[in-house]
């Protein structure tokens, strides 16, 4: 099989999992009061990009949790992160020191617009005073505007935190099969895609929002374990 024959199958598989859930979700509308599974695997699609071939959105990030042994952290929790804060002090904005994804919209931001001055300690440390995250608010705050409106899917794979985890698995692999990074060049993402700012060549290259994973080969066989989490993923 090739690697385009790949890829189809696997957009085919994020349609039989959309048809079961009910249609793509997006942060903007999405509560920890919904039934999330525990465990999953997420798939972030662009919302106003389409694929190369077919109508489908294009995949722009791919993304699991609970990757290291007794990790207790919930497919919710890594989302709810994404996503920012709804209120409080750092309401409609969020902590980008906390989520990778947060982190790499906003230097792309940061790059398309010469914000530099303005913004120079983004993505500094693993925390930061008060006084500097109420700097960034602002920010954070277009961060958060732009991740809440991606439609997303997810997959229900609910087996131990671990490195060989399922769900490292199919991140690991999925991530490869999208990647464009120094491979063929399928699904060609619009110029006026976000991450073509973004000062990290992985990202600019795959067409992820991913730098992980993306020059790694791929096993197809993690495919079928995809389609097989399908009967276990429900609507939330």
């Amino acid at each position: 099989m090739s690697r385009e024959s790949d890829l189809d199958r696997l957009y085919g598989v994020l349609a039989d999992i959309e048809d079961r859930v009910g249609g793509k979700q997006r942060l903007e509308d999405c509560t920890g009061y919904m039934d999330w599974p525990d465990r999953g695997v997420y798939f972030f699609f662009a919302h106003d990009e389409r694929r190369g071939t077919g109508d489908q959105h294009r995949l722009t990030r791919i993304g699991t949790h609970a990757v290291s042994a007794g990790s207790g952290t919930s497919l919710w929790n890594r989302l709810r992160t994404h996503r920012g804060a709804n209120g409080g002090t750092y309401g409609g904005g969020g902590n980008h020191r906390g989520s990778v994804f947060r982190k790499r919209v906003g230097e792309a931001l940061i790059e398309r617009h010469g914000r530099h001055d303005e913004y120079p300690h983004w993505g500094e440390g693993s925390s930061a005073p008060r006084e500097r995250r109420l700097n960034e608010h602002e920010h954070e705050r277009a961060v958060s505007d732009y991740i809440r409106d991606l439609p997303f899917l997810w997959v229900d794979i609910d087996d131990e935190p671990g490195p060989e985890s399922d769900r490292a698995y199919v991140e690991r692999n999925a991530l490869a099969l999208v990647s464009n990074f120094e491979k063929e060049t399928l699904d060609l993402r619009r110029d006026d895609w976000l991450g073509k700012h973004s000062p990290r060549k992985e990202i600019h290259g795959s067409g992820l929002w991913n730098s992980n994973h993306v020059e790694e080969d791929y096993d197809s066989a993690f495919l079928d374990r995809v389609a097989e989490a399908v009967e276990d993923t429900t609507p939330v």
